[in-house]
């Protein structure tokens, strides 16, 4: 059973930058769509960005484009999740995710695939 286990986040003020890694276990990260999610206090998960099972093509929720980075060590076996220009509206917990599909032209993922996350906050 693959286990993830996210880290790196923190409280930053806006503008500065943040490295999440998501390191699996049961599972290696080049076979699958790995992605990240986030869910803001009172506010829906959302997806964030994915990587695709090749590594060769990138995915990203518009508000994030240009200034987020998604990419995959295969080495380390780990997904991270470059994060630059921060913003006070990007602070959520962020939760990686793997085996991520299209659905109804929506991102998503299979059930269960929820674990603790790592908290990111942004200070104005």
């Amino acid at each position: 059973q693959v286990q993830l286990v996210e880290s790196g986040g923190g409280l930053v003020q806006a503008g500065a930058s943040l490295r999440l890694s998501c390191a699996a276990s049961g599972r290696t990260l080049s076979t699958a769509t790995m992605g990240w999610f986030r869910q803001a206090p009172g506010k829906e998960r959302e997806f964030v960005a994915a990587l695709s099972l090749s590594g060769g093509n990138t995915y990203y929720r518009d508000s994030v484009k240009g200034r987020f980075t998604i990419s995959r060590d295969n080495a380390k076996n780990t997904v991270y999740l470059q994060m630059n220009g921060l913003k006070p509206e990007d602070t959520a917990v962020y939760y990686c995710a793997i085996d991520l599909y299209m659905a109804g032209g929506s991102w998503a993922v299979p059930l269960g695939s929820w674990d603790q996350g790592t908290q990111v906050t942004v200070s104005s």
